[in-house]
Formats: structure tokens, C-alpha cells, sequence
């Protein structure tokens, strides 16, 4: 599963029958194609590209539009991304969600589990908006955790606008595919984890490091937290963080 997660981070776009002849020839592992579709779908993962038949939504769950082609992203919590991916250690391996806002690359929210379920997700998206304010947009892919009726719900009743890349096409969530990339080649796969808690410690100084210090070309070299809090006028610099500016209640307070 490392030398397939090293691989389909490299080029997203391997399935399963080029994956497997990529390990069965250049790695010579006595695989079938099996075996990969069985750790594929145990590491969540799929070729990015049209699949067929990708226009009709689940029975079970709910599947919303795409929203962001063609939006002009402006503002900070104008639009955040969520994803899942796998992480590979020393021995076993866990997942981590990150939510990103989109204008500013901050990373609003994380967090590492060794089970994917909507529970998990929407703990995650509810402290992302405790701590930052609530987006506009939220996008996501179409797996289950994201489509199940727990997290739409608790997406609906924070009035957020839902939206959900097309099935199988890594490309419609581009920013925190990136952000998997650099996350996996600059930390995971230089210092596998002994276990979970070697694991959270290490990420935390990695996305510490990626919102405070990190500056993107396409930002015009400005870090993501920069960035992030001068766009978001609401919000002001309190110590080491930040409080609302709530005009309202301290109104009441006083009357």
C-alpha cells in the first residue's frame, strides 16, 4: 500500500489494471488486479479522469453539484475543500481530513483517525467553523462519509452551500490534492510514524509550519494565514489567536 500511495500520488491518474502491471513488472510483486481494486478501495482511492455512468447519483446517499466552476473566489470563507487521504506508517497506517479555504491556502481544520466514518468528518468541520467562522461553499468529494446523511444535514443546518467534485476526478478538488502532495513528499514519507501520536505531533508541526511560514508563489509569496486574516474582516488577532468583533452582544451587555 506505500508503494501504491508513493505512485498514485505521483500520477493520480494510474488505475488499477496500470497500477498492477507497474508492480507485477518495475517492482515484481506477484499481484492481481484483485487484490489492488481490494487496497484501492481500503485506501479510498480511484484514477482521476470521466468514468462511466458518473452523472447519476446514489440510491443510498445524496450527491450535490460541482459549484466552483467558473466562481471567482475573492474572500476568505468564501469557499473551503475537504478531503480524506491515506497515510502509510512504519507498521499499519491511518487517515487524515484537512479542510483548506481556498482563497488563502489556510488550512482551517485537521485531524488523523485510523477510521474513515461521518461522524469523524463533521466533528471535524464543526470545530474547522468554532474556531474560523462558517463558508459559503463547502467542497467535497462524493464518498460516503461526506454524502451520508449526517454530515449533509449538519452542512444544511449551518447553512452552507454544498458542493461535490465529479465522481473519480481528483481534479475538481486541485488545491488540497496539492496539499496532499507536499504533505506526503516534504513529511510522511521522510519520517514514517511509529504510531498514532508520533504521527498527530509530526503533522502538527507541518501544517503549523504550511499556515504561518509558508509562502505560495500563486499568493503573491504571502502565507496563508496572512492572507486568510486580512480578508476576513470579522475577525481580529488576539494573542495566539483571534476573537470575533461582535458589535451586538457587547451592545447588550451594556444595555
Amino acid at each position: 500500500m506505500e508503494l501504491i500511495d508513493k505512485k498514485y500520488t505521483e500520477k493520480p491518474y494510474m488505475g488499477v489494471p496500470r497500477m498492477t502491471q507497474w508492480l507485477r513488472k518495475d517492482k515484481k510483486y506477484n499481484v492481481n488486479k484483485k487484490r489492488i481494486e481490494r487496497l484501492y478501495k481500503l485506501m479510498d482511492i480511484q484514477a482521476i479522469g470521466p468514468k462511466p455512468n458518473t452523472s447519476k447519483p446514489s440510491r443510498e446517499n445524496k450527491v450535490y453539484p460541482y459549484l466552483l466552476r467558473g466562481l471567482n473566489i475573492t474572500h476568505s470563507n468564501q469557499v473551503w475543500a475537504t478531503d480524506i487521504t491515506y497515510i502509510p506508517m512504519k507498521t499499519g497506517y491511518m487517515y487524515v481530513m484537512a479542510i483548506i479555504d481556498l482563497y488563502s491556502r489556510f488550512v482551517v481544520g485537521w485531524s488523523v483517525s485510523n477510521s474513515m466514518d461521518a461522524e469523524w468528518c463533521t466533528r471535524v468541520l464543526d470545530e474547522a467553523i468554532e474556531m474560523y467562522g462558517t463558508p459559503e461553499i463547502l467542497n467535497t468529494d462524493q464518498g460516503s462519509q461526506f454524502t451520508s446523511d449526517l454530515f449533509t444535514e449538519f452542512v444544511e443546518n449551518k447553512e452552507i452551500k454544498l458542493s461535490m467534485d465529479g465522481k473519480g476526478r481528483a481534479i475538481d478538488n486541485i488545491f488540497i490534492e496539492r496539499l496532499w502532495r507536499s504533505m506526503k513528499y516534504e513529511y510522511i514519507y521522510l519520517n514514517p510514524a511509529d504510531d498514532g501520536i508520533e504521527l498527530y505531533r509530526g503533522l502538527f508541526e507541518w501544517f503549523t509550519e504550511y499556515n504561518t511560514e509558508r509562502r505560495h508563489q500563486s499568493l503573491d509569496w504571502v502565507v496563508p494565514e496572512s492572507l486568510f486574516f486580512s480578508s476576513n474582516p470579522s475577525r481580529e488577532w488576539v494573542g495566539e489567536g483571534f476573537e470575533e468583533k461582535n458589535k451586538l452582544t457587547n451592545a447588550n451587555t451594556l444595555s
